[in-house]
């Protein structure tokens, strides 16, 4: 193989698990925050009040955390290994460049560990400890996306960034 043809496909993974990565994140948080109240409404109109518990709604948030990792992955791999070179470096800088997406992605880490530390001091007796902690990491990135929107909608949107315009990168619309 030629010299050149190593660096194109090393760049292309790059970008590739880059982006498998961003996905793998929004995947999580998007997860985290619709799982909560759809379990909770699917046993109170299921089973009712008395089968809701602390328990199995932090067990419920953090496997629909991981079905989100796993199925944004997936999605983002099979939508880079069909891009073109061009395309997949040009998605990998405008999310580089996404100041929206970086400030939600921490929003929603601060939260998770926020919450990761403090689900268990609130809990402690009522679920088995790794559903506290990973529930509670669940529940805080799901709190600190909605507080991310509403920090934008209230009139705090984050700034929006130049993106670097290099030859080989076309311009954004």
């Amino acid at each position: 193989m030629s010299t050149s043809t190593e660096q194109s496909l090393a760049a292309r993974s790059a970008d590739t698990e880059a982006l498998v990565r961003t996905s793998m994140s929004k995947g999580y948080q998007l997860c985290s925050l619709l799982t909560p109240p759809a379990y909770t409404a699917f046993v109170l109109l299921r089973r009712g009040r008395s089968h809701f518990s602390v328990n199995s709604f932090l067990r419920a948030t953090w496997l629909g955390g991981v079905a989100g990792v796993a199925g944004g992955g997936a999605v983002e791999y099979v939508r880079s290994r069909n891009s073109s070179d061009t395309t997949l470096r040009t998605r990998r800088i405008r999310a580089a460049y996404n100041t929206d997406s970086i400030r939600a992605d921490d929003h929603s880490t601060i939260g998770a560990i926020l919450f990761a530390v403090l689900t268990p001091a609130v809990f402690w007796k009522r679920a088995r400890i790794v559903h506290l902690v990973l529930g509670g990491a669940g529940v805080g990135s799901a709190i600190g996306v909605l507080s991310h929107y509403c920090r934008t909608l209230s009139g705090d949107p984050p700034p929006r960034l130049q993106i670097p315009i290099s030859p080989s990168v076309p311009p954004s619309s």
